[in-house]
């Protein structure tokens, strides 16, 4: 029973996109490991920008400070 946790930052992912995510991860875990696609578990957990840090700064700080220019 594969499990893959996948974390993305919480800044505008559609619906969509993240059906397409799963659906390809699935399918990696089919042709690579030969698990079932019934057998694949995978969890998306979307992460508030203000809760995602590099560099020493959250990216919404980051993201914040780029786009006033200082």
């Amino acid at each position: 029973m594969p499990y893959v946790n996948v974390r993305i930052l919480d800044d505008g992912v559609s619906a969509q996109q993240k059906s397409q995510v799963i659906a390809a991860i699935t399918d990696v875990l089919v042709r690579v490991l030969g698990k079932t696609p019934q057998s694949c578990h995978v969890v998306i957990d979307e992460i508030p920008t203000e809760n995602w840090g590099f560099g020493g700064e959250s990216v919404a700080d980051r993201r914040n400070r780029e786009t006033s220019g200082s």
